[in-house]
């Protein structure tokens, strides 16, 4: 049976117990406290002499690993090392491809370290970044050179994450301050919070208004202030994450129902909307036009104006209107 990532991490760390040659025939005990140490320091998780035992095991008789390592057991020093002094499993690499989706892996979560929610996995992403230096190419230096993530600016309101999460699990109704970007006046809600979503790089919190007995969206980084005001709320059976977002391109809706959105494209664009399509409804219906079933939103407009020429609004009507509106009065600015 193929090993697991933690168990080649183990393996590595055996083997440099074994190849070590200021301390030489290590234990079980020796190499179960060095595996604990590494891979999971205070944290205090255990590893088990029985889990060593099958370690070892595995090392000699594995042939899915691409090795048998030759380790025995010295009667003399109550210990083990490898019969043949020379050797290591150093010089067989883990698997290129496993070990480049790590990185991404790491950098993509890297992104979250400052976000106070996700501290505690910040600590693992460290201990991911660690654990992969056992392996001999794998904090290669070179991969800036070659790969460059993108790094987005830390969004205003993320310090509201955490404290509107434990209201959300705990159905606590919250009285909301919230100032909207085309206005200095605070306004002022009653709400049931049901979600936090995320949509590039900013932040929302989808809550029930008491007031206007609707489903809204809020940006974490309008938020003013907001406490718990005494009230408790059962989420409305008739919410689903996956069904409010089903048929949404973003956060907000200018239409109460989905409609079917046919794109003409050039050819291009048509190839660039093959390989990563914008909604998961989408389907070419003919050679380089699309249709979607999407509800009507800002962030659909945006995203088709920012197509510009490449792509025309073939049905709904409306939509196109909406579209032609919004050109002219781009074009009013100039």
């Amino acid at each position: 049976m193929p090993a697991n990532k933690y168990a080649l991490l183990r393996y590595r760390i055996i083997d440099r117990c074994l190849t070590n040659k200021a301390k030489l025939f290590p234990s079980k005990e020796d190499l179960r406290q060095e595996c604990e140490d590494v891979l999971y320091g205070s944290d205090g998780i255990n590893i088990s002499i029985s889990t060593i035992e099958k370690d070892m095991w595995a090392m000699r008789n594995e042939s899915e690993l691409g090795y048998y390592a030759p380790i025995e057991y010295h009667k003399t020093h109550r210990g083990y090392y490898y019969s043949d002094e020379d050797y290591s499993i150093r010089d067989v690499h883990l698997n290129d491809e496993d070990l480049g989706a790590i990185h991404f892996a790491v950098n993509t979560l890297f992104q979250f370290k400052d976000i106070a929610i996700f501290d505690q996995f910040g600590h693992a992403i460290d201990k991911i970044v660690d654990r992969l230096s056992i392996s001999p190419n794998a904090n290669d230096s070179s991969i800036p050179q070659y790969v460059q993530f993108e790094n987005s600016p830390l969004a205003s309101g993320s310090e509201h994450l955490a404290p509107l999460l434990e209201f959300i699990k705990e159905r606590k109704s919250i009285d909301l301050g919230y100032k909207k970007f085309n206005s200095e006046e605070l306004s002022y809600y009653s709400l049931e919070p049901y979600l936090l979503k995320e949509y590039r790089g900013r932040w929302y919190l989808i809550a029930f208004d008491q007031d206007k007995k609707s489903i809204r969206t809020f940006g974490l980084e309008r938020m003013i202030e907001f406490s718990a005001n005494g009230g408790t709320f059962e989420l409305n059976p008739s919410f689903s994450p996956d069904r409010f977002f089903k048929h949404s391109i973003g956060i907000t809706e200018l239409a109460s129902e989905p409609e079917d959105i046919k794109l003409v494209c050039s050819d291009v664009l048509a190839q660039y909307l093959r390989s990563q399509p914008i909604h998961p409804s989408q389907k070419e219906i003919s050679e380089n036009t699309f249709q979607v079933h999407v509800l009507v939103t800002y962030e659909l407009i945006n995203l088709i104006l920012g197509f510009g020429s490449q792509i025309k609004i073939q049905e709904p009507k409306s939509l196109q209107k909406m579209i032609i509106k919004q050109l002219k009065k781009n074009l009013s600015q100039y």
